[in-house]
Order: structure tokens, then C-alpha cells, then sequence
């Protein structure tokens, strides 16, 4: 309040000058004239202080009418005086400004609703905001008690009060006196919002982490939300077995649905998906119903298939209002259920809503696709939630599972699956505290690898030579996870999941050795399916003694009996954490990955390139890392049309580069023949019109370039789960590249750790 009173004093004395004159008139003089000056006030706000003269005769005239009526009052005056002012300032502020953000009356308090007070709520799938406070929406105020807000608003509304009278005073000889003000309120404005911002950021790093095991202290939140019930097919949609139409009960209609919508997909097609859904379709069907459906060919599904089309492309027609409507009912329950209380901090979910049923697909082929995912009720699920918060309330009628109060896990609620009975969790999102604070040590660790890797790799290469087969394979196995980053490989049940394998699980029918290929020697071959049925290729020379050591561990062995027949993953990570603690083969995969961009942005970045090559050079790198990951991808559908379309451009692009250099070259044999000023301007013209067009030709030549390489090559992955993301900001800060050129807004706010600690001289 100091400053208020301060510049209250500074207000009295600027607008004093010749008021013990005034202060002295006949007081039934005043009286009579009060009403004619309140008339002239009324008209300067009407007129908005367009006369500067006027403004300040109406002013002191007020004023001095004020201190007049505030002579006669009690000892308080001092206490009126302050708040008499406050009040005038207030009004004139609100008449005069006319660009003054639009405000809107809710509950009787008025609330922001300038386009900077919008931008600063959180959209839609957009992340989160760490502070509680930053991250307040309309609806959150609705919802919440207002003896905090008011006050809030009156102290940003009075300081800006302040700031505007005092510009007013300086501006005062000035007739145009809007533009200053405008430009002044708009960087305070900025200014403060920027600090604001600044002072909520949550930054969880610069903080001391726990050392007990526990992830929070406190834990709130208003658990999932669950998938929609099902709606019954309108009684004009049939379904036909034999020819002859069926109505079925809701259990297994509901299943025959999941069908139709997938009918024109090939999973329908295959042997082992439909074998599976007819298997789980006729335990939902009446006796009645499983006497007369035996065979699923003879299933019409069609009329169903052709509802469900026409529902979405319904759904694509919807009119701006209907998708609005929708809109905001998704934003209501992201604000309702997409956030919790941790350490109070306000932190976004992941994934709170409860995956529909529907069938099971798998990755490749997956001896479970067809199957049917049940539905998830709230009897399914366990609640994790601190003892002293508002604990989560199930749907009416219904109870949770359990209710758990472990704070050693980062989950917030979870259940089993029925088809493979995993565990699946409702985590918080990835740029959230836990999550960052596992990123952060998970890159962490892999530096420590980078200090002991030479000496892990001397040992591994000793103990090629052992005496011991086990050592052997062991050491072998190492050689590949280190050299080629390839994953560990699970254990898993036979006929669980997909055929897919891993180093330690490799079998003699996944390599095949060549003494001699292509020029170089000792080659293996390896070509077996990786995770997500992605199969991984490749030829590459290896060291003799390797070499010769795969030639032992395949004598009188058949193609289906493992390659490393005495490992497994158990054994090869129980042996790397007697090296390193912390360490394990996907450690040496995150410190490979990030060593190799570190190493490539040095080799392929230059000096000189201007900001769009460097950026290919960057996604080069990244590519370099995604090839030694295995990251592959489909090409897009749309690839070939989409290069057609970019090639027209750079086409198109090159013809007006051709026109304007002859246009260039007419200039400057014109300027030759004339040498006057107006055909050097003409000239110049040319010569910036030609630059201009080189480097747009250069973007696009350059995007084509990316796409093309980009092809089969899935950057995300590696860049996401394992780059240090440090790496990527120091290089972005060395060259001056802007980080949002790397980091989409999500993974910025994943990465803001990185962001904020990384410096330009930052080294994995």
C-alpha cells in the first residue's frame, strides 16, 4: 500500500497548484455549480480528453470540489482522500481508454477476456502448465471459490491505474496522446506476462529430489473416464446370416459391430483374426443365437459397415457450431479429469480416458488378433491417490476395485486387460515432473557408460577368448547390443505374442555367415523381426574372433535352437550391473544413440550454411541415429502424390529463377548503354528479385531432399526416447537455430529441463 499513498501525495501535488484559492470560495457558490461541473465531466469522458486544456481544467476543478466536500468530513480524511482518488482513477481510466481489453462480468467479478488473458489458458492437447495458477481456465474460475480473484483483479487493475495516470501526467502538453498510451500498456503488458510466466514455471530440476524411494507427497485426482455405453443399432440397419435378416441381443451385437467397422480392413481377412472374433462373438450370443450362427462366412455384415461410413462422414460435414459444441465438451472433461494435484503442483495426465472395447489387432501376426477387448467397468480399477486428498468417486451404483496409497509408483490408476492380462496404467504426461526427472536420469546414466566404456569394451573383447562357453556368449552378445544397439530381447511365454526376438534370443535360423562377401571379410547377416514385427536386416563385417566364435556356438545346431543357447536377458543385465550399477543393454542403446547425433551435427554442420541447411543437417544426424536404432516406418500413403506436388513447385520455382535472370541481364545491358541512376535502381531490383527466388528454390530443393531421406526413417522415435535432448538444445544455441525449429510446443514442454539447463558448450 506504500506505493499507493505515494503516488496518491504525487497525484495531490500535481494538481494543487492554486487550490488554497479555491479552497477558500464561498461554499453555496460551489454548491450551486457542482451540478454543472459534473455535467462538464460527464462531457470530457464523452469526448475522451480530446482537448488537453479542457483535461486539466475539469480535473482540478473536480479535484478541488473533492477536497472541499472532504474538508467537512471526520479524522479519517486521510483514509477517504485515498480511496476518493482511487475511485476517480478508476473511471477515468475506463472512459478514456478505448482500447482497453474487453472485460466480461461473471458472478458479479470481472474477469480479462482480451485475447492475451485467452492465450494464456491452456488448448486442447496442447501439454500442460505447471502452475496451478497459469493453468486456471473460465470454467475452473466457475467452478471455484471468488474471495481470491477479486482481490487479484483489483491489484492488477490498480497498478495498471497507476501506471496510466502517471502517463497521462507526463503526456499531458501532448495532443495525441492514445498511440504512446496504446504502445506503453501493450509492453507492460508483455512485460508482465513474461514474468509472470517466468515466476510460475514449476522448475522441478533446480529442486532436491527425494531420497527415500517416494515419488510425491501428495497425490489428487478425479480418476478415468470411461468409455461411452454402447448405443443399440437403429432397428432399419440389419444384420443378415444366410441371406435372412437377425436382430441379436446387445451383448453380441455390440461385438458384431467391432466387425463391421474393420470389414474393409485386411486384419478381417486374415485366418486368424476371424477364427479368433467368431470365438469371442458366440460367447456373447443366447443359446438361440449360437444354434443358428455356425459360420462366419455366411455373415452379412455389410448394412452395418455402410451405418457406421455414413456416421463418419456425418461427422465430417458437422457445421462449425455442432464441432464447437463438441470441442468445448472435450476441453470441459480435459479440465475436469485431465489433471491432478502433485506437491501442489497442477499437473497434466497422459491418458485418462479408459480405451473403448472393441478387437484386438497386434502387431504382425499376432496369434491373439480378433480377440475381444472387454469392456473396462470401475470394478476393474485400482485408484492410487494420497490418504488426505478427495479421493476419486466411481460412477453411481458401481465401487472401484481398490483403493491404494503408494507413493514408491508414478501411476494414478490401473487394471488388467483380458487378452494378454498386462497391467495397464494411467500415467502422467511426459512433460510432468516424474516423467522429466526419469528422462533426466536415464541420460544421466548414460554418461556415466561413456566414461567406462572403453574399459567394458576391453573386457568384452577379453572374454572372447574365455574358456567358459557361457562367457563367450555373453561377451559376444555384448559386442552386438554395444556395436549394432540392439535390443536385449524379452523372455516371453511360447505363442504369447508375435515371433519377434531380441539379441539374447536370437536363433541359428536369424544369422547366416559369409568368410568372404562383397570385398570384405567375415560378414553376418542377420534378418529376423525386431519389437513391433519391424524386421531388422542387415549385413556387416565383424571382427575374426567374433566371427569364429559364431561358427562354435552354431556347430550341431537346427535352425530353430538358440544362437546364444547359455544366455538369456536375465543373466546378460545381472553381469552388466556388476559393471556399472544402473547399467543395463538398453543403456548402451540411449548412450550409442546420443553419442552418434553429437558426433554427426560436429561433422555435418558448417559455419556457413544459412539456417534451413542446417537444420537438414541436424534431421541428418538424427537419421544417422534412427538407422542404428532400427527405426523404421511404411512410407506415407500420400508420399508419391505429395513429391509430385513439391516437384511441380520447385518446377514452377526454377522457370521464374530462369525469367528473372534474363530479366537481370536485359537490366544490366540497359544500365551499360545508359548509366544513369534510374537503371542501377532497375538493376538492383533485378539482383534482389534473382536472391529471392535462389533461396525459395533452395527451401523447396531442400524439403525434398529431407522427405525423400525421410522416406522409410521414423526421426521421432529416437529423438523422443534416445537423444540426451541437451545435445540438440546446445547445438540449437551454438548456431543460433530457434529451438521451436526442432521442438514442436509438446516437446518443448517434455524437454524444458533440458532446455533451460543445456548451455551452447553443453557435451554428452
Amino acid at each position: 500500500m506504500s506505493g499507493d499513498h505515494e503516488h496518491g501525495d504525487s497525484q495531490v501535488n500535481c494538481g494543487s497548484k492554486g487550490s488554497d484559492t479555491h479552497r477558500h470560495k464561498d461554499k453555496h457558490k460551489d454548491k450551486e455549480h457542482r451540478h454543472k461541473d459534473h455535467k462538464k465531466d460527464k462531457e470530457r469522458e464523452k469526448f475522451k480528453h480530446s482537448n488537453s486544456e479542457h483535461k486539466e481544467h475539469s480535473e482540478k476543478k473536480h479535484r478541488d470540489k473533492d477536497k472541499e466536500k472532504l474538508k467537512h468530513s471526520d479524522g479519517s480524511s486521510d483514509k477517504h482522500r485515498e480511496k476518493h482518488k482511487e475511485k476517480r482513477r478508476e473511471e477515468k481510466i475506463k472512459s478514456s481508454h478505448i482500447d482497453r481489453p474487453k472485460k466480461e462480468k461473471e458472478n458479479g467479478y470481472v474477469r480479462d477476456i482480451s485475447p492475451a488473458a485467452i492465450k494464456s489458458e491452456p488448448e486442447e492437447g496442447n501439454g500442460f502448465y505447471p502452475s496451478p495458477q497459469y493453468n486456471k481456465t473460465k470454467q475452473e474460475y466457475d467452478d471455484e471459490e471468488f474471495e481470491y480473484k477479486p482481490k487479484k483483479v483489483k491489484t492488477e487493475h490498480d497498478k495498471k491505474a497507476k501506471k496510466r495516470k502517471h502517463e497521462y501526467e507526463e503526456d499531458d502538453e501532448d495532443e495525441d496522446i492514445k498511440p504512446k498510451k496504446k504502445t506503453k500498456d501493450k509492453k507492460t503488458t508483455e512485460g508482465k506476462k513474461a514474468k509472470k510466466e517466468e515466476e510460475e514455471k514449476w522448475k522441478w530440476w533446480e529442486e532436491e529430489r527425494s531420497t527415500d524411494g517416494s515419488k510425491w507427497r501428495f497425490l489428487e485426482h478425479k480418476g478415468p473416464v470411461f468409455a461411452p455405453p454402447y448405443e443399440p443399432l437403429p432397428d432399419k440397419v440389419k444384420f443378415y446370416y444366410d441371406g435372412k435378416p437377425m436382430k441379436l441381443n446387445a451383448p453380441a451385437e455390440e461385438v458384431a459391430t467391432f466387425f463391421a467397422k474393420m470389414l474393409d480392413h485386411e486384419y478381417t481377412t486374415k485366418d486368424i483374426f476371424r477364427k479368433n472374433f467368431f470365438k469371442d462373438w458366440r460367447k456373447e450370443m443366447t443359446s438361440e443365437e449360437k444354434s443358428k450362427i455356425s459360420d462366419l462366412n455366411k455373415c452379412n455384415f455389410s448394412e452395418m459397415s455402410e451405418y457406421f461410413k455414413a456416421q463418419s462422414e456425418a461427422r465430417k460435414q458437422m457445421s462449425k457450431q455442432e464441432k464447437q459444441k463438441i470441442k468445448e465438451e472435450n476441453e470441459r472433461i480435459l479440465q475436469e479429469y485431465g489433471f491432478c494435484i502433485m506437491d501442489n503442483h497442477k499437473e497434466r495426465i497422459g491418458n485418462f480416458r479408459i480405451e473403448p472395447p472393441g478387437l484386438f489387432r497386434g502387431r504382425g501376426d499376432h496369434p491373439k488378433m480378433g480377440m475381444l477387448k472387454r469392456r473396462i467397468r470401475p470394478e476393474d480399477i485400482i485408484i492410487n491417490c494420497s490418504k488426505d486428498s478427495k479421493h476419486p468417486k466411481p460412477p453411481p451404483g458401481t465401487k472401484w476395485k481398490e483403493v491404494r496409497h503408494d507413493n514408491k509408483v508414478t501411476w494414478l490408476v490401473s487394471w488388467t486387460e483380458n487378452i494378454q492380462s498386462s497391467i495397464k496404467y494411467i500415467m502422467l504426461n511426459p512433460s510432468s515432473r516424474i516423467k522429466g526427472e526419469k528422462d533426466w536420469q536415464k541420460y544421466e546414466t548414460a554418461r556415466r557408460l561413456k566414461k567406462c566404456v572403453d574399459r567394458l569394451r576391453s573386457q568384452y573383447r577379453d572374454d572372447w577368448k574365455s574358456k567358459e562357453m557361457r562367457i563367450r556368449q555373453r561377451a559376444v552378445a555384448l559386442y552386438f547390443i554395444d556395436k549394432l544397439a540392439l535390443r536385449a530381447g524379452n523372455e516371453k511365454e511360447e505363442g504369447e505374442t508375435a515371433d519377434t526376438v531380441g539379441c539374447c534370443s536370437l536363433r541359428v535360423e536369424h544369422i547366416k555367415l559369409y568368410p568372404k562377401m562383397d570385398d570384405q571379410e567375415y560378414v553376418v547377416e542377420f534378418d529376423f523381426l525386431g519389437k513391433d514385427s519391424i524386421r531388422y536386416y542387415n549385413k556387416i563385417p565383424v571382427e575374426k574372433r567374433v566371427f569364429k566364435n559364431l561358427q562354435l556356438f552354431l556347430e550341431n545346431k537346427q535352425p530353430e535352437d538358440d544362437l546364444f543357447d547359455r544366455l538369456n536377458t536375465s543373466i546378460l543385465n545381472k553381469h552388466l550391473q556388476e559393471l556399472m550399477d544402473g547399467l543395463t543393454a538398453k543403456v548402451f542403446r540411449t548412450y550409442n544413440a546420443s553419442i552418434t547425433l553429437q558426433q554427426q551435427l560436429k561433422e555435418l554442420t558448417s559455419p556457413d550454411d544459412n539456417v534451413l541447411a542446417k537444420i537438414l543437417s541436424y534431421n541428418r544426424a538424427n537419421r544417422a541415429v534412427a538407422i542404428l536404432c532400427n527405426h523404421q516406418r511404411a512410407p506415407p500413403k500420400t508420399f508419391e502424390k505429395s513429391m509430385q506436388t513439391l516437384q511441380t513447385k520447385i518446377d514452377e520455382k526454377q522457370n521464374q529463377l530462369s525469367a528473372a535472370r534474363k530479366q537481370l541481364k536485359a537490366a544490366k545491358s540497359d544500365h551499360k548503354a545508359s548509366h544513369d541512376d534510374k537503371s542501377k535502381k532497375a538493376v538492383e531490383v533485378k539482383r534482389k528479385a534473382v536472391q529471392r527466388i535462389e533461396e525459395q528454390l533452395m527451401k523447396l530443393q531442400v524439403q525434398a531432399t529431407d522427405r525423400e531421406e525421410n522416406k522409410q526413417i521414423a526421426l521421432g522415435t529416437s529423438k523422443l526416447n534416445y537423444l540426451d535432448p541437451r545435445i540438440s538444445v546446445a547445438w540449437c544455441k551454438k548456431w543460433s537455430i530457434p529451438i521451436e525449429k526442432i521442438y514442436n510446443k509438446t516437446q518443448r514442454e517434455k524437454f524444458a529441463w533440458a532446455i533451460d539447463m543445456a548451455e551452447k558448450d553443453y557435451e554428452f
